[in-house]
């Protein structure tokens, strides 16, 4: 068994975690993740003001105080925070360990970034452009090598999330790429971990059965991964938090889709784990089956999408609805005798939070928003601030704002393409120059072929016939289901699962399964009554997972929605009131 921590689950995350990590207690590898999609576009600005970045500038802070530290303690560090340049924030590390007299060996992983071949591989980013960033999923074999070859500090591009933590795991147990089930296990143990505290009690829905104390400053997540890919997840004792197979459920059904988990080692089987809680702040994770990985490996694809700007109205009192009509027209008649014309996309959003008698000003408000986007910063400049602003005397009553719109900025678009795996270089960089060239997968299939649904089916079948039999009581879904949301692209998704103090889970997810059919999803969320949507159970998990396709859009960069990357979806979800079989329902809710 093996140790692997996690001290970062985004770029911005705890500066203080990677010296916590390694101070309150043992461990054998110490990962972090610092992209998402959204961060390879903020790396892109970065790099393209100046070429010698384009790495996650916090993980050099935490490196500079830890360094020493982590050599102290025989603790390897395994990381993403290469982003667009890899090859830049290992000279970086090289630099501070010289700096400080320490003799530490750092390698990197590249060939992820494809920008320079966009054109030759028919990588075309959002409107036919060339992509701003490029960047393949690699997997965590390079990372393997590097560590084989004696690095005590190995440095990413764009590899897969999980793959700082299977890449250890690999390297530690000799797994090979025929060790499916041993991979799959991993995958799940890095993907529950790569978040950081969202394994530990963090954005956790039930956080108001735990003590508020144990939330005051959540432990960063460790995965023990045993050589046959099953796992425990845990954290260091006596730190805030806690591990539960609520918990760990949470980040398991977060930004994924289907059932079958790809990435371009492994086909993780999400409906093959079984969590157990193993003690105290610990679950063990066993089960997980793995196929054969997909021939083709996804590109994260940034391009430019234009520029925007947006005001936020306030509207109080009576007359809402008139109120916002009177001054939607008099930006849109401003915005239409102006030079520069009307924006390419004009979006109006009334939030009615208002209600009647309010006792405080606040609740007798309703915010009005107005975003507006164009391929030419004029129409959305000066133009549509102008046409807002100087409305301040002469609108509807009470006319004020909460944030007036300022310079046009420019906006980013994600799309995703797929190439083949044998057209992407995967490449070992070592302290001395030394270059190690890892091998795609030999063996690949479709992982749809390796889905089994038979028991999901069984599951649909048995909550059909029994929700038509039992009593029910109108509550809020919240009070026997939690929920966990996520972006993926333009897509979120939202995973619900059965709270494990209900009275019969088993019953409880027969119940869910026939419940929660396309029909009720785009009930209970409108605004996703015209879209593409996927519903997956996961039996083992208790849990079903929904995919909601555009619902945010051109994704998180490009979006107007109010919560861009659709963290707060599963609440909402939770709140809406539903009629649930009352033996479900404890009295005390």
């Amino acid at each position: 068994m093996i140790r692997i921590g996690n001290c970062s689950g985004f770029y911005g995350d705890r500066l203080g975690a990677m010296r916590e990590m390694l101070t309150d207690g043992d461990l054998d590898y110490l990962t972090g993740d610092y992209l998402a999609e959204l961060t390879m576009l903020i790396l892109g600005r970065d790099l393209i003001k100046d070429p010698s970045l384009g790495y996650a500038k916090t993980f050099v802070r935490q490196m500079t105080d830890c360094m020493g530290l982590a050599k102290e303690r025989g603790v390897r560090i395994v990381t993403n925070a290469g982003g667009l340049n890899p090859a830049g924030l290992a000279a970086k590390l090289r630099e501070i360990a010289a700096d400080q007299g320490l003799d530490i060996s750092v390698a990197h992983v590249e060939g992820d970034d494809l920008r320079e071949r966009a054109g030759e591989l028919g990588l075309v980013g959002h409107g036919g452009q060339t992509p701003i960033t490029a960047n393949a999923y690699l997997g965590a074999f390079g990372i393997a090598a590097a560590l084989d070859a004696g690095a005590d500090v190995v440095v990413t591009g764009r590899v897969t999330d999980a793959s700082v933590v299977v890449g250890p795991a690999i390297h530690a147990h000799r797994w090979g790429r025929d060790d499916l089930d041993a991979l799959a296990g991993a995958v799940v143990a890095g993907h529950v971990v790569e978040c950081g505290a969202q394994a530990t009690g963090g954005n956790f829905a039930g956080f108001a059965d735990l003590d508020p104390k144990l939330l005051l400053h959540p432990g960063f997540p460790i995965a023990e991964v045993a050589a046959d890919g099953s796992s425990v997840i845990t954290k260091h004792a006596g730190t805030g938090g806690v591990v539960t197979v609520d918990t760990v459920t949470a980040q398991l059904v977060y930004e994924i889709g289907g059932p079958a988990y790809a990435g371009p080692d492994v086909v993780a089987h999400l409906d093959s784990v079984t969590l157990t809680q193993d003690g105290p702040d610990r679950v063990a994770i066993s089960g997980v089956r793995g196929s054969a990985p997909p021939a083709t490996t996804k590109v994260a694809l940034n391009s430019f999408g234009g520029f925007r700007n947006s005001v936020e109205l306030v509207l109080t009192g009576l007359d809402i609805e008139a109120k916002a009509a009177l001054v939607r027209a008099q930006v849109e008649d401003a915005l239409a005798g102006s030079p520069t014309g009307m924006p390419a996309e004009i979006e109006w959003q009334l939030d009615r939070t208002d209600v009647p008698d309010p006792d405080t000003q606040a609740r007798a408000t309703t915010l009005l928003r107005c975003h507006v986007k164009d391929s030419s910063p004029d129409p959305v400049g000066r133009a549509f601030s102008s046409a807002a602003v100087e409305l301040a005397l002469a609108s509807y009553p009470g006319f004020t704002a909460t944030r007036p719109p300022a310079a046009a900025t420019p906006y980013g678009v994600y799309t995703a393409g797929y190439l083949a795996q044998d057209l992407v270089p995967h490449t070992v960089v070592l302290a001395d120059g030394t270059r190690i060239e890892v091998e795609p997968p030999r063996t690949t299939a479709d992982p749809e072929t390796a889905v089994d649904t038979a028991a999901s089916g069984a599951a649909s079948e048995q909550g059909a016939d029994e929700s038509t039999t039992q009593e029910t009581v109108s509550v809020p879904l919240g009070h026997v289901l939690h929920a966990r949301s996520g972006d993926k692209g333009g897509d979120a998704n939202v995973g619900v699962w059965i709270r494990q103090d209900v009275a019969d889970p088993d019953a409880a997810f027969a119940w869910l399964v026939g419940f929660l059919d396309d029909a009720r999803v785009r009930a209970l969320l409108p605004e996703a009554a015209e879209l593409e949507l996927e519903i997956h159970p996961l039996p083992n998990l208790r849990a079903v997972n929904v995919v909601l396709h555009r619902f945010l859009g051109d994704g998180v960069a490009a979006s107007t929605r109010f919560d861009p990357q659709a963290k707060a979806l599963g609440e909402w979800l939770r709140a809406r009131v539903a009629d649930v079989p009352a033996a479900l329902v404890k009295e005390n809710r």
